[in-house]
């Protein structure tokens, strides 16, 4: 494998050429008009104009990307995540042109793409599931009574996809019939399928997911897992691992589970096995990533390895490079998503240009990032600017660490999520780790709730700034006091 495409734009892209370079292996970049002076283009070995700035007519056009991979000798492609990396047509197309996608089997794709079909596979090999049906429901009426045998609250969530999209939450029979139908348009404008099922909603819920690898040798492994349950629209903003949540056992059941869910599909490369924990400690299989994570920074700080090196080697027929007894966990890393968004106005996005760009650095410090001072933050994708991942010998020593990150990173031009993460990481309720996915519901439904914490740090910086003050003031006070007495015990002895 001497050259790789990175189908993919930003800091994913950005990630995939450090790893590349450190292996000697060319790398070719895509860009988009929006894109033609980001800095993966910059640093790629080759950069080729795929279109327009919306991604449809840029990053998803599968037949000018292979064109370009038959011209320029490229030997496989780094998907990234999202775009194409969970595309089984285009994983077919690319088998059909012998160029290795760096990636798992169109086939796993297809089981895992669809979260009926992955409960269906899952199910014999004992996998725990969220209480509901694993079959398609179109009839409204058929529906509620499924409903009801299960029991409110539940979830109306899309077969396709992910992201929050097409899902629902149904407290009361009367809700039922007009949220099923916003959950199959939803999904139907977004995955062009409006297929749906019911689960039974599950309390109290902690966000747990398994790193898994697998290689063509029949090894698979789990690289433990992160806790990702603070989250924004069904999206994570903040990351960690480990969990504190979990148990020593409860890692290894769960890990164990997630290896399951692997050979289930027959599957290969680098993925990602999400779960949901409840409030008694039971775990449910929610769907698998068949790509990587945008938090796989987490699991790299906490294993020493390198999963995008561990990628290409999978891709290339290696074996895993370690087995499972040689992997430990080391330290506590966390992941703070900095987008481009308003979070006193419900996390919308606010797109502009990057006036003042300074990022953090030091020990165990990291910035994944995908823009430069000066650059404007595009209309046309996901507004994340950076990931600022943090490591740290004990999860008290991560966070703090992170804090002072925060607070040495500048920006200026736009609002972004830093605040946020600086709110969530003093809260009592992580910092204890009591908390679950609504905790945004819980502590920050009211945005205004972030002025008042900002206004008390502020106060407390003065207070901190009038003690130094005064102490000043007093110290020179004595000062010329002092030299007062000096001078006139000098005039008196003469």
């Amino acid at each position: 494998m001497k050259k790789i495409l990175i189908a993919n734009r930003g800091e994913i892209a950005r990630r995939v050429i450090r790893t590349c370079k450190k292996m000697n292996i060319a790398t070719v970049a895509i860009f988009s008009d929006a894109d033609r002076n980001s800095p993966h283009v910059l640093e790629a070995d080759e950069a080729v104009y795929v279109g327009a700035s919306p991604s449809s007519e840029s990053y998803l056009k599968q037949d000018l990307i292979i064109q370009y991979c038959k011209e320029l000798g490229v030997d496989a492609i780094h998907p990234g995540y999202g775009f194409l990396s969970e595309n089984a047509g285009f994983a077919r197309k690319l088998e059909a042109e012998g160029i290795k996608l760096i990636g798992p089997s169109p086939t796993s794709m297809e089981i895992m793409g669809d979260k009926l079909s992955a409960k269906q596979a899952v199910k014999s090999f004992n996998v725990p599931l969220v209480p509901g049906v694993d079959e398609a429901i179109s009839d409204v009426d058929n529906a509620i009574k499924v409903a009801e045998e299960v029991g409110y609250p539940i979830l109306i969530k899309a077969s396709a996809g992910g992201g929050g999209k097409g899902m629902r939450l149904v407290e009361r029979s009367e809700e039922f019939a007009e949220q099923m139908r916003l959950a199959q348009n939803e999904a139907r404008s977004s995955f062009g399928d409006d297929t749906v099922f019911i689960e039974k909603f599950v309390t109290k819920p902690r966000h747990i997911e398994i790193q898994v690898f697998a290689d063509s040798h029949g090894n698979i492994v789990y690289l433990f897992e992160r806790e990702c349950s603070i989250q924004r629209r069904h999206q994570k903003v903040v990351e960690e691992a480990p969990s504190v949540l979990l148990t020593p056992e409860l890692r290894k059941e769960m890990g164990e589970a997630a290896v399951a869910v692997c050979k289930a599909c027959n599957y290969e490369g680098a993925g990602t096995v999400e779960f949901l924990v409840d409030g008694d400690m039971r775990f449910y299989f929610l769907e698998m990533n068949t790509r990587l994570q945008v938090e796989h920074p987490v699991t790299e700080e906490i294993t020493g390895t390198d999963l995008v090196e561990w990628q290409i080697r999978v891709a290339r027929g290696e074996k895993l490079p370690k087995m499972q007894d040689e992997l430990s966990i080391h330290g506590h890393a966390i992941e703070v998503r900095v987008y481009a968004e308003d979070t006193l106005n419900g996390f919308t996005p606010d797109i502009g240009n990057l006036k003042r760009y300074r990022i953090p650095s030091g020990r165990s410090v990291r910035v994944d990032d995908a823009f430069m001072e000066g650059m404007d933050i595009p209309i046309y994708y996901d507004p994340m600017i950076a990931k600022l991942v943090v490591w740290g010998k004990t999860r008290e020593e991560a966070i703090n660490r992170t804090l002072k990150a925060i607070d040495e990173y500048q920006i200026s031009g736009l609002k972004t999520t830093l605040d946020f993460g600086k709110f969530v990481l003093k809260h009592e309720a992580f910092r204890s780790g009591n908390f679950d996915t609504n905790f945004i519901k819980y502590y920050f439904e009211d945005p205004r709730i972030i002025h008042t914490a900002m206004e008390e740090e502020l106060d407390a910086l003065q207070h901190g700034i009038n003690q130094i003050w005064d102490s000043i003031k007093e110290r020179d006070k004595k000062e010329f006091a002092s030299r007062e007495i000096s001078s006139s015990w000098k005039n008196a002895r003469i």
